[in-house]
C-alpha cells in the first residue's frame, strides 16, 4: 500500500475520532426495534445453542449516513454470552471484497454508545434514516466506513461485530470481546461469506474499537482457541486497561469529562447495578440524560464535567463504599486477564493537555500511557513479539498515527513475516500497576 493510500486511511479514522469529541449537542431518544431480524424466536434455548452458531442471515443495501449505496452486505444474528456470562445474540456484518484475497480484518468500531441504535449493523442495514432524525451517534460508523472501503479495495473481506452487544454496554470489554470472538466464529462457518474455517483474520480497532480488540485477543487463547489459531495479530490504539485510573485522570477535563459518567452508566446496565441511591439529583439528571445517547451527544454537552459532583458526598469522597461498582470496574479492566499469544501493534499518545486534561499523569486526553505501558508489558513477559509506540498527540491526532502505523505491519503479519518487537525499550518505561485497584 502506498504512503498516499496510507494517509487517507489515516486521515479518515481520526475525522471518525474526532466526530465524538467535536461534535454538537443532539438528542434522540432511543426506541424498540421492530426489526425481527435481531429476536431469537427458536424453540431451542439459547444456553444449550453452542457459541457462535448463526441463527438467522439476510442482506442488505449497505447504507453510508443514511444513503443506501450499491453496496451489499451479509448480516448474521448469531449466539453469544453478555457481560454476566448469560446466552445472548448478537449481530455482526460482512462486507466481501469483490477482489476477495480470502483474508479478513475484524474492524471493531468506536461508535461508543449507550444508544442500540448507533451499532454498526443498523447503521449499515438503514435502520434509522440519520438523514432524517438528528443522532450524531449513528455517524460514526458511517465515517468509519470510509478507510474500510479502502482496505475492501485491496481485497480484505472486513468483519464488523456489534461489539457492545444488543443492549449498547459501553465500555465493557469482557462482553465486547466475546461478541468479537463469537462473531468471527459465525462468519468463518458460514457458506456464503467468502470466508471459511481455514481463513487468516487480524483484529483492529481504535479508542472504543479498541475495547473489543485488546478483549478478543486476550481471551481468544481460552475462549475461543479455534478462533485463536486463525489469527495473524491484532492492531490496537488509545487502550482503555483500567477504568478506575481512567475516573481520576478525566476528572474536569475539557473535552472528556463526560465520559466518566457514560462509562459508569455502561458498567451499571451490563452488571444490573442501581446507581440511583448514590446520585444526587444532578447525578439522577445528567444519568437520565445519557442513559440512550453516544459519547457523540455526551461528550459536548458535560465538557470540563467533575464526576464527584453526581454522586451523594459520602460516596464521591469514597467511591469504594459502593463495592458493587468498584467490583464491575475491576471486572473489566484489561490488566487482570491473561495476555494474547499473537502478535500485537498497540499505540498511544501523550499530550493530553490539548484536550484539557490536566493531571501530573501522562495520556492522550482519555487513555493513560502508563496503562498502556503496563499492558504492553505484560504482554511482553508473555513472550509474544509487541510493537508498542508512543507520540506527542492527543487522542483524535493518535488515530491517525496509528493508522500509518498498523497498515504494512498488518499486510506483513498476513504476509507470514516475522512480527516486529520492541519489548526491551518498552520494558524501560515507567508503568502503572496492573493489581486489582480502589478508588481514589
Amino acid at each position: 500500500m502506498g504512503m498516499k493510500l496510507r494517509l487517507l486511511v489515516a486521515a479518515a479514522i481520526a475525522m471518525t475520532t474526532s466526530l465524538a469529541i467535536a461534535a454538537p449537542a443532539s438528542s434522540a431518544a432511543a426506541t424498540t426495534s421492530s426489526d425481527p431480524f435481531y429476536i431469537y424466536t427458536g424453540s431451542t434455548p439459547l444456553s444449550s445453542i453452542p457459541l457462535g452458531t448463526v441463527l438467522k442471515t439476510r442482506n442488505v443495501t449497505y447504507h453510508l449516513a443514511g444513503i443506501p449505496t450499491p453496496v451489499i452486505a451479509q448480516q448474521l444474528l448469531y449466539r453469544t454470552n453478555n457481560a454476566q456470562n448469560q446466552p445472548v445474540v448478537n449481530v455482526t456484518s460482512v462486507i466481501q471484497s469483490p477482489a476477495s484475497n480470502g483474508q479478513a480484518i475484524s474492524y471493531q468500531s468506536a461508535y461508543d454508545s449507550l444508544n442500540p441504535f448507533d451499532e454498526p449493523s443498523r447503521v449499515i442495514a438503514g435502520d434509522r434514516d440519520i438523514t432524517k432524525i438528528i443522532n450524531l451517534g449513528t455517524f460514526i460508523y458511517s465515517a468509519e466506513s470510509v478507510p474500510l472501503a479502502l482496505l475492501v479495495s485491496l481485497g480484505y473481506n472486513i468483519i464488523v461485530p456489534d461489539t457492545e452487544g444488543q443492549t449498547a454496554d459501553f465500555p465493557v470489554g469482557p462482553e465486547e470481546g466475546m461478541t468479537t470472538l463469537d462473531s468471527i466464529r459465525a462468519v468463518l462457518n458460514t457458506p456464503g461469506t467468502g470466508l471459511n474455517p481455514s481463513s487468516k483474520v487480524a483484529l483492529i480497532g481504535y479508542s472504543g474499537g479498541a475495547i473489543g480488540t485488546d478483549w478478543a485477543a486476550q481471551l481468544a487463547p481460552t475462549y475461543a482457541p479455534d478462533v485463536n489459531k486463525q489469527l495473524v495479530g491484532a492492531a490496537e490504539g488509545g487502550v482503555l486497561v483500567d477504568p478506575i485510573h481512567n475516573l481520576s485522570y478525566v476528572n474536569g477535563s475539557l473535552v472528556w469529562g463526560g465520559v466518566a459518567p457514560a462509562a459508569i452508566s455502561g458498567l451499571t446496565k451490563a452488571y444490573g447495578i442501581d446507581p440511583t441511591p448514590y446520585l444526587t439529583s444532578q447525578g439522577v439528571s445528567v444519568f437520565n440524560d445519557i442513559q440512550d445517547q453516544s459519547l457523540a451527544y455526551i461528550l459536548p454537552k458535560y465538557l470540563g464535567l467533575q464526576w464527584g459532583t453526581l454522586f451523594k458526598p459520602q460516596y464521591a469522597s469514597d467511591l469504594n463504599s459502593v463495592p458493587a461498582l468498584v467490583d464491575a470496574m475491576n471486572k473489566v479492566d484489561a490488566g487482570l486477564v491473561g495476555s494474547p499469544t499473537i502478535p500485537m501493534y498497540i499505540s498511544q499518545g501523550t499530550l493530553g493537555i490539548l484536550n484539557g486534561t490536566v493531571s501530573p499523569q501522562t495520556g492522550d486526553g482519555v487513555m493513560l500511557a502508563g496503562d498502556v505501558r503496563a499492558l504492553a508489558q505484560k504482554f511482553c513477559a508473555s513472550g509474544i513479539p509487541v510493537q508498542y509506540n508512543e507520540t506527542p498527540t492527543e487522542h483524535a491526532a493518535t488515530a491517525a498515527v496509528w493508522a500509518v502505523g498498523m497498515l504494512p505491519w498488518l499486510y506483513d503479519r498476513f504476509a507470514g513475516k516475522d512480527a516486529p518487537s520492541n519489548c526491551w525499550l518498552t520494558n524501560l518505561l515507567p508503568s502503572n500497576s496492573l493489581a486489582a485497584q480502589t478508588v481514589h
